[in-house]
């Protein structure tokens, strides 16, 4: 499958947002690809091929990767970061989650608190929710707004249409400085975010996974599929694009999002650092050094 990556992963990818249809989308699809074992055998190879591009990321020190990942809950961002990057240098990777935000987090614009957390050359950063809160549950939830002390007179109806704007314009910075963007929304559906809810209910050693408020989001189910759908329309780009990750299957989501990973790294033609020739003489000296 990794010899066609690209290809593989071409029908998730979303660089034009206009006619984006988040029912488009099925989250119980598995590309024909039924048999978790065999799944679970290409990640591992997907694992091992993310490894290596993520030393030459490291060595080669000039661009970065951003991988944003969004979902409602239960879809399954825990177990798709614990996976996918399992087998990463953890000197080369950075993640952040982002939750409730501070009381300092609201005094300043809604972009600082992840500006502060980018990824350094070199490095992959990942973000466990973002700035797209701002537009998913603060906007199912608009009454957050007069906690983050604004003025009155800029909270009218163009405030989202500001902060999609305000979004953009930080995406195309980063690429334009070296920071590509991946942005991954973990598609589950109703019926199965309604099956891993019971079962954190259930089983003993999931029950700390459960929060209260869960069932109360739940009955917002449709505000947030159109806030994610506005917010996708809004932002998609080919610098920063998003991926739809079918998540009903959590098996298939970590091999979508391990592809999109990869096709992201490939793209960049990285390469080991080449030596010059001051820097083979000063190796050269050495090496007769240490014959001594």
């Amino acid at each position: 499958m990794f010899k066609d990556n690209h290809d593989f992963i071409k029908p998730y990818l979303v660089t034009k947002g206009r006619k984006f249809r988040l029912k488009d989308y099925d989250p119980k699809d598995t590309a024909h690809i039924d048999d978790k074992e065999h799944a679970q055998e290409l990640l591992k190879q997907g694992v091992e091929r993310l490894a290596k591009l993520q030393d030459k990321l490291y060595a080669h020190n000039h661009w970065s990767l951003l991988l944003i990942f969004q979902a409602t809950d239960a879809a399954g961002k825990d177990g798709v970061i614990k996976h996918v990057m399992s087998g990463i240098n953890p000197q080369g990777c950075q993640v952040y989650s982002f939750k409730k935000p501070s009381t300092e987090e609201m005094d300043h614009d809604f972009l600082w608190r992840t500006n502060k957390c980018l990824p350094e050359r070199g490095r992959i950063g990942i973000f466990n929710r973002s700035y797209y809160e701002e537009v998913l549950v603060v906007k199912v939830h608009p009454e957050y707004l007069t906690h983050q002390h604004l003025p009155p007179q800029l909270i009218g109806k163009d405030v989202w249409e500001h902060r999609y704007e305000s979004i953009n314009d930080l995406e195309k910075h980063l690429a334009r400085n070296g920071t590509v963007v991946r942005k991954f929304f973990l598609n589950v559906s109703h019926d199965e975010q309604l099956r891993r809810f019971k079962r954190r209910l259930e089983d003993p050693q999931r029950n700390w996974k459960y929060d209260p408020g869960d069932a109360a989001e739940r009955l917002h189910w449709d505000e947030y599929q159109e806030a994610y759908q506005d917010c996708i329309r809004e932002t998609a780009s080919k610098h920063a694009p998003w991926v739809i990750v079918p998540a009903d299957n959590k098996w298939f989501s970590r091999l979508v999002v391990a592809s999109a990973v990869i096709d992201a790294l490939e793209s960049l033609d990285l390469h080991y650092p080449v030596v010059d020739a001051a820097k083979k003489k000063a190796l050269a000296a050495a090496a007769k050094a240490l014959d001594v």
